[in-house]
């Protein structure tokens, strides 16, 4: 499988999985290897905490879109910001669209109105990539962890069926159209070889299919013990427990697996543990071995 050239088609990536799989870093490493292959990309994440900055040694985003490398950047989105973004476009008179979006009424309205959080993410995102202020060929977003990563692929169809008609509706429209078009949006899954974050990497599978009506394009097995050696050296005096964890941690590697075989048939990409610090390397890292599984 040539994973470059497999997503380099895409408009959007959407990478979700259970939290603490290093999803972010695997998002950042997709970009960069999309960037190595020519495309411009813009590498999104919605938690407002931000990290995606110290993976890629930048100044922090605070909202605006930061270079990251040549054809890389990245950009912390916040789905308040977008909707009163929206606001001032419709409301041409610069005054009442700020009285509009400090109103209770727009308040409630942006915190409580199903769906609108997750697609005024996905708007910024397609805005990214078409539109006036284009500022990319793909988006990889680094979305929100399993069951909130799947509302965000829902909240377009969502917002159809409660919307419907005008500027909001249409945009939903549209976007539900992105969503399930695996030659314009591809869903990656990332997980570790552990029995949580592999149930939870099912139980995913299953519910993309349920409420989003497709399949995940990709799993990526993140942070695999390596396989012990056919015949390992004799330990160091005091290193024994050291070698009995490592067989323990690939044995339970391989149990998960195996069981994550029997549940998806589909594209998986195996990604060994990097003893390196998070950070830049890490990210380079990554890279360098998704190239190594055909990328």
């Amino acid at each position: 499988m040539d994973l470059a050239q497999r997503l380099r088609r895409q408009e959007l990536v959407v990478v979700t999985g259970k939290g603490g799989v290093g999803k972010t870093t695997v998002s950042l490493a997709l970009g960069s290897l999309l960037a190595a292959h020519g495309r411009r990309v813009v590498v999104l994440e919605t938690d407002p905490r931000e990290s995606l900055h110290q993976l890629a040694d930048t100044a922090p985003s605070g909202g605006e879109i930061v270079r990251a490398g040549p054809r890389l950047s990245i950009q912390n989105v916040q789905p308040r910001s977008v909707l009163e973004e929206l606001v001032h476009e419709r409301v041409r008179i610069a005054a009442l669209a700020r009285r509009i979006v400090a109103s209770p009424i727009f308040e409630n309205f942006a915190a409580g109105a199903p769906g609108l959080k997750e697609l005024a993410v996905l708007v910024h995102a397609r805005r990214l990539v078409h539109g006036k202020r284009r500022r990319g060929d793909v988006v990889v977003l680094d979305a929100p962890a399993t069951g909130h990563g799947v509302s965000l692929l829902a909240a377009p169809q969502l917002v159809t069926e409660v919307i419907g008609r005008g500027p909001v509706g249409e945009m939903a429209q549209e976007l539900a159209a992105l969503v399930a078009d695996p030659e314009r949006c591809a869903v990656v899954i990332v997980t570790l070889a552990e029995e949580m974050a592999v149930q939870e990497a099912i139980e995913l599978i299953a519910l993309l299919r349920q409420r989003v009506a497709r399949r995940p394009d990709l799993i990526l097995v993140n942070g695999l013990y390596p396989p012990l050696p056919d015949r390992p050296p004799a330990p160091p005096p005091g290193a024994r427990g050291a070698m009995e964890l490592w067989a323990a941690r690939r044995a339970a590697n391989e149990r998960e697996l195996e069981r994550l075989g029997a549940a998806w048939k589909g594209a998986r990409v195996e990604l060994p543990l990097v003893p390196i610090e998070r950070g830049p390397a890490l990210v380079a890292a990554l890279r360098s071995l998704l190239v190594g599984e055909g990328a």
